[in-house]
């Protein structure tokens, strides 16, 4: 009981105060004027509109992506449509010391880092198929598709936390169901939700004033995914324009989830209140002072 006074209780009223204090308070593009962000995977699809939307509200972009040709055309039309700064750095995320040095290269460019926001995925000649043995397939996408994100956010935190910033981070409602046919992409989504929810609690506990955002999407018509789901999955696709604007929405506004979907149903059958008040009371089995230490 004296744990749950000194501790608990106090950490699941700020936690009420914040989660009503978000879901009242309302976007606005001017949040992003003059803010410093990090797109990556932005040479085409969804993060491409992200590029375009906060360019339009004024940010200050870098982008990143394999596609140096992509890149700088996405960096002009920033610029054409209003950002603060806009510059790119091609490279590729299987590397993880370009994915180190490159937060470093983005942070100089701007004078500092306000938002990181994950996007990029490996590319695949694989279509999707039942899983046999490609075990290089596997390790590739956990490399990429997880992998990297841990690697980019390690190397950005320092100025994320100077500037009380934002992580958002791009995943799939693959990440949370089982998906038949992308056994290797689904594991490398679900990767991405028990490290970055981890990471948020720690966070919390830990009073360190950056956000995670996790994106959970449902099909977008991207070019990439309705390629590779032709004749095999027949979901309606939802518009890549608006998927990208919600996820700039909810990283704005430091919400710990966004959903993005064709279907209404996908928050509450997703959201699984269930999981989130577990997590909640699991904190009691902790020694707090670990924490408090570090």
């Amino acid at each position: 009981m004296a744990f749950m006074k000194k501790y608990l209780l106090p950490i699941l009223g700020i936690f009420l105060a914040y989660y009503y204090y978000s879901a009242k308070e309302e976007f606005r593009p001017e949040m992003l004027r003059g803010k410093r962000v990090i797109v990556t995977g932005a040479s085409k699809g969804i993060g491409r509109e992200m590029a375009y939307h906060l360019a339009r509200m004024g940010a200050h972009v870098v982008v990143t992506a394999r596609s140096e040709e992509s890149l700088k055309k996405v960096v002009s039309h920033c610029l054409e449509l209003g950002a603060s700064s806009a510059h790119y750095v091609a490279g590729t995320m299987e590397n993880m010391t370009f994915a180190e040095q490159f937060v470093a290269k983005a942070g100089k460019l701007m004078g500092g880092l306000d938002m990181l926001i994950l996007n990029h995925i490996t590319s695949s000649n694989n279509p999707m198929t039942v899983f046999i043995d490609d075990i290089d397939h596997v390790r590739k996408s956990m490399e990429v598709n997880f992998l990297s994100y841990v690697v980019l956010s390690g190397a950005a935190m320092p100025m994320l936390k100077q500037s009380n910033g934002s992580i958002v981070v791009v995943s799939s409602i693959a990440g949370r169901i089982a998906n038949p046919l992308i056994a290797a992409y689904s594991a490398s989504k679900f990767a991405l939700d028990g490290f970055f929810s981890s990471l948020r609690v720690e966070y919390a506990v830990t009073n360190v004033n950056v956000s995670i955002t996790l994106c959970i999407l449902g099909l977008i018509d991207t070019e990439t995914a309705m390629t590779g789901t032709a004749g095999i999955y027949n979901a309606e696709a939802s518009p890549k324009e608006e998927c990208a604007l919600e996820i700039i929405k909810g990283g704005a506004l430091r919400q710990k989830e966004v959903y993005y979907d064709s279907s209404v149903l996908t928050p509450f059958l997703l959201g699984n209140p269930g999981r989130k008040i577990m997590e909640f009371l699991s904190l009691r089995n902790y020694n707090m002072e670990i924490f408090i230490n570090n």
